[in-house]
């Protein structure tokens, strides 16, 4: 990429305009914010998912079905899924779709294997008929280590483990992903790799069983959120932090083929751990929402302490975060306070965007 040591990678507007991109999972979250992005840039985005499974949405809010090629498709069906590719032509693939919440995957351990690893082999046996693809991200996440609760960031090179369902089907995502990338696109000439994320929070997020999300919830129908491990700590990381990270590590795939093929991506280096109940304080703080409560889960399977090292993106790609954890929950709680004041969904995602962007 020709990034120099200690500078900072851009995003690169003139790399992403007219580009095929396919984006799985684009009426989640994070996918309806990368949807957003890549077409301010000009991108040509194909969106493959299943419908938003809450509401309101994002996807919903932001009107992000217009802005897409939207096709409702259950990876899981790779009869469904070989259908919505056949006959399209694409340039990059970003593949966020999956089941990601801890608890629906304990209770339904064998739906989200399905989602996530079996999904995952799907989209990437279709793709292997794509003749024009530059590069392939897939998001897996921070939780795909093996964690003993040592409190040390997990590096890329650390044993790939998981406690629970969610975790495991990640790590199994992992381990399927590099099989393909040896077997099939390796030989092909297109680079395959996986982004490790942190805990993402960001405006929109309207998730069942999200931190943020039960806040917003909880400070708007006047009651206090229920903190189940409020001395848990997390990777803590903004959404545009994560996108943004995804983006250019897909640029730098596309360009330069010694580009490492696994990388996390966390919070602003040198932040210190931010613990749940800490941030529902701060949420709390400036929503004007009633104190959290605690009510302990003694069963859960959830680690009290993660942390990851996302200095190999800050060496290979010359990335970082460019917001703490304070500061993500502030930019976050900023988007609910002016959305739930009538501002626009989508229009509060540009402005964001277009700060991020003129922060560089």
């Amino acid at each position: 990429m020709g990034v120099g040591r200690g500078a900072v990678a851009a995003l690169d507007p003139g790399f992403w305009r007219g580009k095929r991109v396919l984006l799985t999972g684009h009426t989640g979250f994070k996918g309806s914010w990368a949807a957003i992005w890549l077409r301010e840039f000009g991108a040509e985005v194909t969106g493959l998912a299943l419908a938003p499974d809450q509401s309101p949405s994002l996807f919903e809010l932001a009107g992000v079905e217009s802005l897409t090629q939207s096709l409702i498709v259950d990876l899981r069906d790779p009869g469904a899924v070989e259908a919505a590719l056949a006959g399209r032509d694409l340039d990059l693939v970003l593949h966020m779709a999956a089941q990601q919440i801890v608890r629906t995957a304990i209770a339904d351990p064998v739906a989200t294997f399905a989602s996530n690893v079996m999904g995952t082999v799907h989209l990437l046996q279709a793709l292997r008929a794509q003749r024009d693809l530059k590069a392939v991200l897939a998001i897996t996440s921070d939780k795909v280590y093996a964690n003993a609760e040592t409190g040390r960031a997990f590096a890329e090179g650390d044993a790939l483990g998981g406690k629970d369902p969610y975790s495991a089907s990640k790590a199994a995502s992992e381990i399927a992903v590099q099989s393909f990338a040896k077997s099939y696109f390796d030989p092909a000439g297109v680079p395959l790799a996986t982004a490790r994320g942190g805990n993402v929070i960001g405006g929109g997020d309207f998730s069942p069983d999200r931190i943020v999300a039960d806040i917003v919830r909880a400070a708007r129908a006047q009651r206090p959120v229920v903190l189940r491990h409020p001395e848990a700590t997390r990777p803590w990381q903004h959404v545009l932090d994560c996108v943004a990270g995804y983006l250019v590590y897909l640029q730098a795939l596309a360009s330069d083929p010694t580009t490492p093929r696994a990388m996390n991506f966390g919070p602003k280096p040198g932040g210190r751990a931010v613990s749940v109940g800490e941030l529902a304080s701060l949420g709390v703080e400036a929503l004007g929402a009633q104190p959290w409560r605690h009510e302990p889960d003694p069963v859960s399977l959830e680690a009290r302490s993660l942390a990851i090292d996302a200095s190999l993106a800050r060496r290979a790609l010359g990335f970082e975060s460019r917001h703490d954890a304070p500061e993500a929950v502030a930019l976050t709680m900023d988007w609910y306070r002016r959305n739930a004041d009538g501002g626009d969904a989508l229009a509060l995602c540009r402005t964001q965007i277009a700060d991020y962007e003129g922060r560089a």
